[in-house]
């Protein structure tokens, strides 16, 4: 038998549902179905970018892979108001995997009722390459900001998370532009975000 004919005969064996469901499984990106931020399905790929089953997840709160709750807070609402207004909403941002490592991904998602984005959306999440750690010269502190900072956070919001003043975090992002010689917090952003892995 020929490949074409031997494809065509498969392909008429599938029907659309098992297609569908054969490409959700097996798409190149952890992908996610939620409803009400909670994980209704999850695709095979999000053992090798999260450590978790799908098994795992599928029922879970999507709290689970965020590396706190404030991150989940924040950029939660940040989504939703974007997703109000665009069809695909679009970040980078650090998610938290089962053995507790922090992975730095493209986090890409698409509400299928705009005036409800939480109530029926659709994740897919991509590991970086700029994947990394601060630089080795920042303390255990800068670390704790950077972390926030990278994720778009304002100084009020990482206080918030770390139990701090604003003006403490304020301290540690200038001493972190001071040691890695930057003129900004965009520049410094820029720079952690592509540190070579420790």
């Amino acid at each position: 038998m020929d490949t074409q004919r031997h494809a065509n005969l498969q392909r008429d064996e599938l029907t659309e549902t098992s297609l569908e469901r054969t490409a959700f499984l097996h798409a190149p990106d952890a992908t996610l179905v939620l409803s009400g931020r909670v994980i209704l399905r999850a695709s095979l790929r999000v053992e090798a970018v999260f450590g978790w089953t799908v098994r795992d997840l599928e029922g879970q709160s999507i709290r689970i892979l965020y590396p706190g709750q404030t991150d989940y807070r924040v950029i939660g609402e940040r989504a939703r108001k974007a997703m109000l207004v665009t069809p695909v909403y679009r970040d980078e941002r650090f998610m938290r995997r089962k053995d507790g490592q922090l992975v730095w991904v493209e986090g890409r998602g698409t509400a299928l009722d705009r005036d409800d984005p939480q109530k029926l959306a659709i994740w897919t999440y991509r590991p970086l390459e700029t994947e990394a750690p601060p630089p080795a010269l920042l303390t255990p502190a800068e670390r704790r900001v950077a972390r926030y900072l990278v994720n778009g956070f304002t100084s009020k919001e990482i206080a918030g998370a770390l139990a701090c003043s604003p003006r403490t975090v304020e301290v540690h992002r200038a001493s972190m532009i001071r040691k890695m010689k930057v003129r900004n917090s965009f520049e410094l952003v820029a720079l952690l975000l592509a540190a070579p892995r420790g």
